[in-house]
């Protein structure tokens, strides 16, 4: 399980979502953990958020991916990892050759962990010869919680509060997580409901 302080390599398919990708940047942060991702990473980011815009029918999804990805930036500037290239060669053994980019940025990084849907695609086996780990977006925010609960749960409840259109109780937050598929995440917030 990852450390409070864990350097997490977080790929494109965790940040496409907007209720992942919230959790992941508040409890980052908040100074849980130290997020990193690559050029590559954010422009797979970009499309998968504006096709998931476009999907819904909702307006300029092209801007509001660019947007999305602007914030990320401007908010964690230090998280780009650059000139990762030299640490391919020890990642090729990964099954989809398309992910050898995102193992690679998380060796340079000197990333612990990370964190992807894709769990598959990053075979226990290989990684653990990297000392390397994967966690899906929900088993990781769960550990973040569970390692600092008090920081965590505050850095969510104020993620709450930030939400405007439309705003949410502390019970709608959990219903939508749940609704996302973030079961481990509810069970580790359920005990800590009145503080969200």
């Amino acid at each position: 399980m990852p450390r409070v302080g864990t350097t997490a390599l977080v790929d494109a398919c965790t940040l496409a979502g907007v209720l992942r990708r919230n959790l992941l940047l508040t409890l980052a942060e908040a100074e849980l953990f130290r997020v990193r991702w690559s050029k590559a990473i954010l422009d797979e980011t970009e499309r998968a958020i504006e096709k998931m815009a476009r999907g819904k029918g909702l307006a300029d999804p092209k801007d509001r991916a660019a947007r999305a990805r602007r914030a990320m930036e401007t908010a964690f500037p230090e998280a780009m990892v650059t000139d990762f290239e030299r640490f391919e060669p020890v990642c090729a053994d990964l099954p989809d050759k398309t992910d050898i980019h995102v193992a690679a940025a998380a060796l340079k990084a000197r990333a612990t962990v990370i964190v992807t849907e894709n769990l598959v695609d990053f075979p226990e086996t290989i990684l653990s010869r990297l000392g390397l780990e994967t966690r899906s977006a929900d088993a990781f925010i769960a550990d973040m919680i569970n390692l600092d609960t008090e920081k965590a749960s505050t850095a969510i409840k104020t993620m709450r509060q930030r939400f405007k259109l439309p705003q949410k109780t502390a019970d709608e937050l959990l219903t939508d997580m749940q609704e996302s598929g973030l079961h481990h995440t509810v069970e580790a917030l359920r005990a800590h409901f009145p503080f969200l």
